[in-house]
């Protein structure tokens, strides 16, 4: 979603520029700077910056830099003579030395200087426009190279989370062991005090390790995985669903950890978590 662009079209003495930058949010945020000759096409610059770009907080400019001094600048000349001279004055009667640059002074009072407000042309607009569409186009070109660097980093982490989930199987046969064996050396050593139902007890054992079964949770995950897989390959504009995949990919990666009993398997599980937090961090790149 982040991104920069430039475009510099000249136009008579003027070069004409438009610049764009994007960060990551939820929905289109866009700002506008716009030089005074162009501010009557403001609400159509914005228009043409929201039909390209869907999301992101943008920051927009348009202004232009000029070769020769503009003919809509002048000086009054008149104006000129006659502050100086009554701040000459001034600064006499006051026993306040004069400034040294009076030009610095002088030229910063408003009725000195007179600007002519420019016409639009449309011929400058048409070029103005190519400078604004340029820099979009530029935006837009970041954007991509952005997105498939994005993608190969994807891919990655969900190769990586997904092989650690074949490592899973092979440690569960003696999960399940490891806590029958241990409920049967706890109920050894009540036995000698405290009598209980066999065949009540084998139903409850049966039906506390069902509820230890990781099967659904495993299932769930691979199809997340390749459910993520198959929206980033699908057409633009589908960050926020990523972003959900991800949220239950974490789900079920949690419920595996809290389900594991096994040192071996919640070390798996914490090294798929760091995988996911990179992919959260990145997925609001997304657009």
């Amino acid at each position: 979603m982040t991104g920069f662009g430039k475009c510099t079209v000249a136009f008579a003495d003027k070069k004409i520029i438009a610049e764009i930058k994007s960060l990551n949010s939820k929905q289109l945020d866009a700002s506008t700077r716009v030089a005074g000759v162009y501010r009557e096409k403001d609400i159509e610059i914005r228009n043409l910056i929201s039909k390209r770009l869907e999301r992101g907080k943008v920051d927009f400019a348009l202004y232009y830099d000029t070769s020769a001094q503009s003919s809509a600048m002048q000086i009054n000349a008149e104006a000129f003579k006659s502050y100086k001279s009554y701040l000459s004055e001034l600064a006499s009667q006051n026993q306040i030395p004069e400034p040294q640059d009076w030009f610095q002074v002088l030229l910063r009072i408003p009725d000195v200087m007179h600007t002519e407000a420019a016409e639009l042309t449309d011929e400058e607009w048409q070029a103005a426009q190519k400078a604004v569409e340029g820099a979009i186009d530029q935006l837009v070109e970041f954007r991509k190279q952005e997105g498939a660097g994005l993608e190969k980093f994807f891919t990655s982490k969900l190769d990586n989370i997904a092989a650690l989930l074949a490592e899973v199987p092979q440690y569960e046969r003696a999960r399940i062991d490891k806590i029958k064996s241990r409920l049967e050396d706890n109920l050894k050593e009540l036995g000698e005090t405290i009598k209980y139902d066999a065949n009540r007890l084998e139903q409850e054992m049966i039906f506390y390790i069902e509820k230890l079964d990781i099967s659904e949770e495993k299932q769930r995950l691979a199809n997340h995985i390749k459910y993520f897989r198959e929206v980033m390959a699908d057409e633009h504009g589908q960050g926020k669903k990523l972003g959900f995949i991800a949220q239950e990919m974490g789900r079920e990666i949690n419920t595996l950890g809290s389900k594991s009993n096994h040192s071996e398997m919640q070390i798996i599980v914490v090294k798929m978590k760091d995988e996911l937090e990179q992919i959260k961090e990145q997925v609001l790149n997304v657009l």
